[in-house]
């Protein structure tokens, strides 16, 4: 049995993993598991993943949990180019520095402006107070401008010249927002040319077929009654 990767491309650690695998030629099985129709919870997936989370990937007799570990595990396996996991010691912690970073912060912004924005009212049917999608804005407004002047500064990538795994786990969560109709890019140019340049160095069709679930995520369907109660504890954490 070959290596295996449990993704849903609606998740933005997800289309990390998804379009990192891809880029650098991994050989996988691609195994769906679709969040919204609750089979990341079943007993089947938690033989794979206990968490009951994705990304997960199975290797043989190995799985693997977390997006990061599971990008740093394909990065060494496969012997990616240096520039996406960089040997150099100090090349090495800023990227280490960002992946460290983003979990509760903009990995958290742009999940929480996806739900509140989009998800909750859309597929839901759930009102979101304007005091908290305001609140949910203004943060995700705070982490851009850190991501400016923190991480990017004025360099072409977040951890220097080179395109890395962090610049694939920050323009994953940014689609998040996008997504839900926000103008992430427009008024932060330094940000717009990011873009552009990951883009670039991803492969434009791989960057649009890796965000194709989550860009139609609009026009889904209302949720029925019974997915809608399995899904309440997720409701109350996002408002």
């Amino acid at each position: 049995m070959g290596l295996e990767l449990y993704l849903d491309l609606l998740s933005q650690s997800c289309r990390a993993v998804y379009i990192f695998a891809k880029k650098i030629g991994v050989p996988f099985e691609l195994r769906t598991v679709e969040l919204l129709k609750g089979q990341h919870c079943s007993d089947d997936f938690a033989q794979v993943n206990p968490l009951r989370k994705v990304p997960a990937l199975k290797d043989g007799d190995f799985t693997l949990a977390e997006s990061v570990a599971i990008l740093l595990y394909l990065s060494r396996k496969y012997e990616a180019p240096d520039h996406w996991y960089p040997q150099d010691l100090q090349a090495c912690a800023r990227v280490d520095e960002y992946l460290a970073w983003q979990h509760t912060t903009l990995r958290s912004s742009c999940s929480l402006v996806l739900w509140q924005k989009m998800m909750l009212p859309v597929f839901l049917g759930e009102r979101v107070p304007p005091e908290t999608l305001a609140s949910t804005l203004a943060e995700l407004d705070r982490c851009l401008q850190l991501l400016e002047i923190k991480f990017l500064k004025d360099d072409d990538f977040l951890a220097g010249p080179c395109i890395s795994v962090a610049d694939l786990v920050a323009i994953t969560e940014l689609m998040h927002p996008v997504s839900a109709g926000c103008h992430v890019f427009k008024t932060r140019p330094k940000l717009a040319a990011w873009r552009q340049r990951v883009e670039a160095a991803v492969g434009e069709d791989l960057f649009q077929e890796a965000h194709e679930v989550v860009l139609k995520a609009k026009d889904l369907p209302p949720v029925d009654t019974a997915m809608k109660d399995k899904l309440k504890p997720l409701v109350q954490v996002l408002l």
